[in-house]
């Protein structure tokens, strides 16, 4: 097996090594790091009916610029905990908007789902944000709008995804608590 491969410019998941963190990324700074743990799907989301469980692993890191690089992976997971396989996975970007507390995150999802959200920190450890764009390829969900919240409670990181299919009203769509690893 050959060794990861080491890039000139590296990211960086703490504000101890790597480069010099950007005054631009206080407000979204709490969020740096990796975290781990689980969530569940909501029914209606799911397409069952029934909640699902899953396994997350989210990593906010940076390279010394005005953004966040965010990626997520999640699997299933059967009631007892025993994974299924994959399931969604997403990348993008959180970036401050000007010098308040305002926020942007671009999220670009393997099921199609392109979504641009604006909010702002509500306080210095939680988030608000709301999509101001939803693109989509023709076999991604129908998601017209979404919410997103994020908090630090107690050391571990916590977030609700609410979105609306059609013209429908904003439903729970996912939620989940996440532990930091580093």
């Amino acid at each position: 097996m050959s060794a990861p491969t080491e890039l000139p410019v590296p990211d960086t998941v703490d504000v101890r090594t790597g480069p010099e963190v950007s005054d631009q990324l206080l407000s979204v700074l709490p969020l740096l790091g990796e975290w781990h743990g689980e969530g569940i799907l909501a029914g209606a989301a799911a397409g069952s009916g029934a909640d699902l469980r899953f396994g997350q692993w989210v990593r906010f890191s940076h390279d010394g610029r005005g953004f966040l690089a965010y990626d997520s992976r999640t699997w299933r997971l059967t009631d007892d905990g025993q994974v299924v396989g994959p399931d969604v996975r997403e990348t993008g970007f959180w970036r401050s908007r000007g010098e308040g507390d305002d926020v942007e995150l671009l999220v670009a999802g393997a099921d199609g789902l392109l979504e641009m959200y604006v909010g702002a920190a509500r306080t210095t450890t939680s988030w608000e944000l709301a999509t101001d764009l939803v693109a989509r390829t023709p076999d991604a969900p129908e998601v017209t709008r979404a919410v997103r919240l994020y908090g630090i409670v107690e050391g571990a990181l916590m977030y609700a995804v609410d979105r609306a299919v059609g013209g429908g009203e904003l439903r729970p769509t996912m939620s989940a608590r996440l532990e930091r690893l580093r």
